[in-house]
């Protein structure tokens, strides 16, 4: 990684069990926007190449072609990314779940699990995108038919790339855009020798994006603070009651917004069901019910709320008045001595 590296390649595979929402998130990052990262619009990055079928150009022979060479060792480096769960082809007895491309010793379909075993080794590093991806999401959740599940569960949570670097994951469904754009930026930069190694959380998350729940960042947190609880959707207050799980999801998105800074679920009235989560969504259904803890926190804290929203409208009471010695006449009431007296 000390060597100079001029190219670094990007495979971006789609074909996991998903629906490609990760990518047309992605589309709208801007900080930065993959228009930047591939036109060299940042200082320092390598050339940056990226093969994924959604924003491809080429398509068919050409476009598989880049699999292969990264398969057979002729890209060097390169980032495998992945997006959709992992399906479990051994619990058939016959065909795929899901596939990529054809094996040119038996012309079969190749799982995309076939393309994990025969990439990662080679890979810098490996990111998974979105959380079908990090942890299975809705296709591993209870009574799925696939064995899905997230790529550290399908390569193993221990498992580490060639340069020492943890299988990444970056959540969401689907993620959100700038989150993984940075995180791709923060690899490249350090494939330039320009960073050091990723700081991710137990689980594989980039710790200064999801290092702080939806809570701390949420515009209605101040709501919760004082005991004021939305009742239906339209109100401007903390949404818990309606389902809403935001104290105790890590999650970045009220703070930093959807797109250009703007949205973010609760922020707009949407409640938080938990998709940045290893949990989610067997953990936090049924949706849009009173999230199991929030009925004692809420009463308890409807209880000191009541009593510090009127501390409160006391101080706003008194400071949203201008103080009394401004006023017109000859006489000063600041209880300032004026020096000529």
């Amino acid at each position: 990684m000390a060597t100079k590296v001029e190219d670094v390649h990007i495979i971006w595979i789609v074909e996991g069990l998903g629906c490609e929402g990760d990518t047309i998130a992605v589309t709208a990052a801007t900080q930065p926007s993959i228009e930047d990262v591939v036109l060299g619009a940042i200082p320092g990055l390598p050339r940056v190449h990226i093969h994924n079928k959604c924003i491809a150009y080429e398509w068919g022979k050409d476009f598989m072609d880049w699999w292969y060479k990264a398969e057979r060792g002729e890209l060097d480096p390169f980032v495998l990314v992945f997006e959709g769960s992992v399906p479990n082809e051994k619990i058939k007895s016959e065909g795929y779940w899901a596939a990529l491309g054809v094996d040119a010793t038996t012309g079969q379909p190749i799982p995309v699990s076939d393309w994990i075993d025969r990439l990662a080794p080679k890979a810098l590093a490996v990111v998974a995108i979105g959380t079908c991806a990090t942890y299975g999401g809705i296709h591993a959740m209870q009574g799925n038919p696939t064995g899905a599940m997230g790529v550290a569960d399908y390569l193993g949570w221990d498992w580490k790339s060639r340069a020492g670097i943890p299988i990444v994951n970056v959540p969401g469904c689907p993620v959100q855009p700038d989150n993984f754009m940075e995180t791709l930026l923060y690899l490249l930069y350090q494939v330039a020798g320009m960073a050091p190694m990723i700081p991710l959380d137990e689980e594989g998350r980039p710790t200064w994006l999801f290092g702080k729940t939806v809570h701390e960042g949420c515009d209605r947190g101040s709501y919760y603070e004082q005991g004021m609880f939305a009742s239906e959707y339209g109100s401007p207050q903390c949404l818990v009651k309606l389902g809403c799980w935001g104290p105790v999801v890590n999650c970045n998105v009220p703070k930093r917004g959807w797109m250009a800074g703007i949205g973010g679920c609760p922020n707009v009235g949407g409640i938080c069901i938990g998709c940045t989560m290893p949990g989610f969504p067997d953990k936090f259904m049924p949706f849009m019910d009173e999230p199991p803890g929030a009925k004692l926190s809420t009463s308890v804290v409807s209880i000191w709320g009541g009593a510090l929203r009127g501390l409160r409208k006391i101080t706003n009471d008194t400071v949203n008045k201008e103080p009394s010695w401004r006023h017109k006449g000859r006489q000063l009431t600041t209880g300032y001595p004026p020096p000529w007296q």
